[in-house]
């Protein structure tokens, strides 16, 4: 048996054993390697802010575009704290932070949905104010 059939790492160059690394979750262990990828996710968080406040603010597309544009560029601010922050990725060994993730996505959207469905039913069934004051005299 040769090197290469051995050593399946051999065949992609990898030299450690997982299987997936997100940008934000290199295979390093050493406490500046942490220091470094939050200080980069920081950079990337605060760039994405601020061209968020600059859009906003300016004339620099065309106006109706701009909640299009803002809606990407929070999209992307959720990735780079998702990635850098949380460090989500899809390798296997995340399979429970990717789980607890969606269920806590699901739950937040059942109770905004629910709170938005509950708050249109009582506006719909509300009585008239003129109603509700001769009923008050």
């Amino acid at each position: 048996m040769s090197n290469l059939e051995s050593d399946p790492h051999l065949y992609t160059g990898v030299l450690d054993d997982r299987e997936d690394h997100a940008p934000g979750d290199a295979p390093e262990e050493s406490a500046g390697h942490w220091v470094r990828n939050a200080n980069i996710g920081l950079g990337f968080s605060i760039v994405l802010t601020v061209a968020s406040f600059l859009l906003a603010g300016s004339n620099a597309i065309y106006a109706p575009a701009i909640p299009v544009a803002l809606i990407v560029l929070a999209i992307a601010q959720m990735g780079v704290h998702l990635v850098f922050f949380l460090h989500i990725t899809t390798g296997p060994d995340n399979t429970n932070n990717i789980l607890a993730l969606a269920f806590g996505t699901l739950v937040v959207f059942l109770i905004v949905v629910g709170s938005i469905w509950i708050m249109a039913n009582l506006s719909d069934n509300m009585m008239p104010t003129g109603q509700l004051m001769q009923m008050q005299r």
